[in-house]
């Protein structure tokens, strides 16, 4: 690089030659300075205002192509980086915060599947006094009896249905088929877990069909008409996942957009991944969640009781009444009407849902900063 210009004086001093230090690629004006140096000398001493111009001239050549910028070193962790496996940590955070739902009411799922089938054992019972029962029968841990397939289930299911909403939100601008798009194609992918997890959940202590996941995946598929068994009741919860997913997400996304225009600075609060996205705080959050899947529930549980009763198959003794969706249905009206057929277990689901889903958006927004998804 040239030396600083030197000031005019009247004693001549020697010209100085300007070399550069190590020879690499550089602009083409860049090659220009040496001999700018030793004519802007020659011109300071002889010429001062062409020298000014000469000055001004270069300063421009030299702001037309500024230094390129530095390579960020690796591991830095800038926007380019965040964006690296940004899949893989989206499927992680709605993994991550569909476990920490079903975990949190995994006793109440446990005693719905009891109470929507009519298990023998406790269908003279109800919600309160089953919760009590099932751990005098089968110890504390009956109520978490289907846990284990549920989540294997709930890992890839509420990564799928997160990750697919947000697909399918930048893919499709209407809100209506990007919710019910996202909770279909999460229900496919891992019906047959929740199948599994249906049929143990039903079992009680001392009248075990099923050992384990391992062995009802291989009796369901050796005498249940193989790979179609595992897929019972798949229409009543597509027809019903569709409203209750897109219900459920619709809803808490105009609670969060209409929250955060109306009251931003009461209700949000900067995002900590990215402080010009707000987000909800954590208790609204729960707040909005539990409505959404109080609203959501409400709508689509006929198909939940009528799924369950599907799924149990060769479990119940009146199976051959309820091979469809319009039998089964028709059974459970005509045998235990409204109430205490097509919403039996609601009050106890009204306990279960709102917190399950409360926790799942609530964990989900917190995932989405930890993974840097904002």
């Amino acid at each position: 690089r040239p030396r600083p210009w030197p000031t005019p004086s009247a004693s001549a001093a020697p010209p100085v030659v300007f070399r550069p230090a190590v020879r690499r690629s550089v602009p083409c004006h860049c090659l220009l300075w040496p001999w700018l140096g030793r004519l802007g000398y020659k011109l300071a001493t002889k010429a001062p205002d062409a020298a000014l111009v000469l000055m001004a001239a270069a300063a421009a050549l030299a702001a037309a192509e500024p230094p390129p910028a530095m390579p960020q070193a690796a591991g830095a962790g800038g926007p380019a980086a965040r964006r690296d496996f940004y899949w893989l940590r989206s499927f992680l955070a709605g993994g991550i915060a569909g476990c920490c739902a079903k975990t949190t009411v995994a006793p109440l799922d446990r005693v719905k599947v009891l109470l929507q089938a009519h298990n023998h054992h406790y269908k003279h019972l109800g919600v309160f006094s089953t919760l009590r029962a099932v751990p005098q029968k089968e110890g504390y841990l009956g109520l978490y009896k289907g846990n284990g397939a549920m989540m294997i289930r709930i890992f890839p299911y509420g990564a799928i249905q997160f990750m697919a909403f947000e697909h399918y939100k930048t893919s499709f601008k209407k809100e209506k088929l990007e919710t019910e798009n996202q909770g279909m194609t999460a229900v496919i992918c891992t019906y047959p877990l929740d199948m599994v997890r249906v049929r143990l959940a039903f079992q009680v202590k001392g009248e075990h069909t099923y050992t384990g996941i391992i062995h009802a995946f291989k009796t369901i598929y050796a005498k249940e008409g193989g790979f179609l068994g595992f897929y019972r009741g798949l229409m009543p919860t597509i027809l019903g996942m569709a409203p209750y997913a897109g219900v459920s997400f619709f809803t808490f996304g105009t609670l969060k957009s209409v929250g955060l225009s109306h009251a931003p600075t009461l209700l949000g609060r900067p995002s900590s991944d990215n402080p010009n996205v707000l987000v909800l705080k954590t208790h609204i959050n729960l707040l909005c969640g539990g409505v959404a899947g109080a609203i959501a529930q409400t709508i689509s549980y006929p198909f939940d009781v009528t799924r369950r009763r599907m799924q149990l198959g060769t479990v119940l003794p009146e199976f051959e009444k309820c091979l469809t969706m319009r039998e089964t249905m028709k059974y459970v009206y005509g045998h235990h009407g409204i109430r205490k057929g097509l919403y039996r277990g609601l009050s106890l689901n009204y306990i279960r849902c709102v917190p399950s889903q409360a926790v799942a958006f609530t964990t989900y927004e917190l995932m989405k900063q930890f993974f840097h998804l904002n």
